[in-house]
């Protein structure tokens, strides 16, 4: 009898625990979303904007700002912001004291790609991002570059490029041609580096540094109108007014 009684106790301990859950639920529910909130990470907001991201906060016609908790699809409106061309992750939560938080994570830019009367940007992904009226990006400019293959090996060699800082800001754009091979053209001065297919690129890279410690040290580089490093354990250049190796 006592164990009954203890079962009966127990089980009606849950009753009032599931009732007063269910009150509790039901009343946060009817609650309206008192404010929004929108959060870039890392405080990167570039291209999209706080009124911007407010558009897409849009559930049933409405605005998400005094809809009730209860009728607010968090799922649904994370993936509105996620459809968003420069947004490369979102999370879209209600707290408890009834704002709904975005948290946004752009996309980054890597290279502008133009191609005839089209021009957009890349990110590491390959993931095309639409040019914006609010932020231009200082990447390389890539021509000669089209479809997903290609741009997938761009985003290797744009990768190596970032790796090292000086490189990061030394190349300012970047052509390639028929042969797939690769031409740079650099901030320092008004040569080009050609830097032929993305074969042996870290040792390609390595003969450019060796090139250009010489050259800054010697002052001569500014005497030079091409340094070719495509070529095996050489680097190949031409001055302005006349042919040398080096």
């Amino acid at each position: 009898m006592k164990k009954v009684a203890t079962y009966l106790s127990f089980f009606l301990l849950l009753m009032f625990l599931a009732f007063l859950y269910g009150f509790t639920t039901k009343r946060n529910g009817l609650k309206k979303v008192k404010n929004t909130v929108v959060e870039f990470e890392a405080g990167d907001n570039n291209f999209l904007t706080h009124s911007m991201v407010d558009k897409l906060l849009i559930q049933n016609n409405e605005f998400v700002k005094n809809q009730p908790k209860r009728l607010v699809d968090l799922h649904f409106l994370e993936a509105n912001v996620s459809v968003n061309p420069y947004v490369e992750k979102t999370a879209v939560f209600l707290t408890v004291d009834g704002v709904l938080k975005t948290v946004i994570k752009q996309r980054t830019p890597i290279a502008r790609i133009v191609d005839k009367n089209e021009s957009y940007y890349v990110d590491k992904y390959g993931v095309e991002i639409p040019l914006s009226t609010n932020f231009s990006a200082r990447v390389p400019l890539v021509l000669g570059v089209k479809g997903a293959k290609e741009i997938i090996e761009l985003t290797k060699l744009i990768t190596i490029i970032n790796s090292n800082s000086f490189f990061a800001k030394e190349i300012i754009a970047i052509e390639k041609n028929v042969q797939n091979e690769y031409t740079f053209t650099v901030r320092s001065g008004d040569y080009k580096i050609f830097f032929g297919e993305l074969t042996n690129a870290s040792e390609k890279f390595k003969k450019i540094i060796a090139f250009y410690n010489k050259a800054f040290k010697d002052k001569t580089i500014n005497d030079y109108k091409t340094i070719n490093v495509k070529y095996h354990n050489q680097v190949v250049c031409t001055k302005k007014n006349q042919d040398g190796k080096q």
